[in-house]
């Protein structure tokens, strides 16, 4: 009685268990990443679509999927009523708003808030490392040292 074929046959069950988890690690690796690469980032802008959507309201120029520039003159539960000329209105689903365009004053005061923003984390960034200002004030009196 030859005991080659037994161990040729317990030697592919433990291949076979090894191999399996060598394909679910993989396999659970791309679930992970087409997570956070794809899925979550549409979620995002999904909602952030859904809240711009939700936040239409008369006065606001807008564009729509198809190209076409106007703005509300009235918004009804599920569509919009869309000035496009002096006599010409336009009624639209909401889904068929693209974009809401912002307003000069409402440009300006995003940029003031970036800004504001870009300057108070540039204030506790120099609080923590120092300003650059006295480390060129340090290099120089330590150049002027040396001579």
């Amino acid at each position: 009685m030859s005991f080659i074929p037994f161990l040729q046959a317990a030697g592919q069950n433990v291949a076979g268990s090894a191999g399996l988890l060598g394909t679910a690690v993989p396999m659970i690796l791309i679930i992970v990443i087409f997570y956070f690469f794809l899925i979550r980032p549409q979620n995002k802008k999904q909602k952030e679509t859904e809240k711009m959507l939700n936040a239409l309201k008369k006065g606001d120029k807008v564009i729509t999927i198809g190209g076409i520039h106007g703005v509300i003159s009235s918004v009804k539960e599920k569509t919009v009523i869309i000035k496009v000329d002096e006599n010409t209105k336009l009624e639209f689903n909401r889904s068929a708003v693209s974009s809401v365009e912002l307003s000069d004053e409402e440009k300006a005061k995003l940029e003031a808030e970036a800004a504001a923003k870009k300057a108070a984390k540039e204030e506790k960034k120099a609080k923590k490392f120092g300003s650059k200002k006295e480390d060129s004030d340090y290099e120089k009196e330590s150049v002027s040292e040396e001579k």
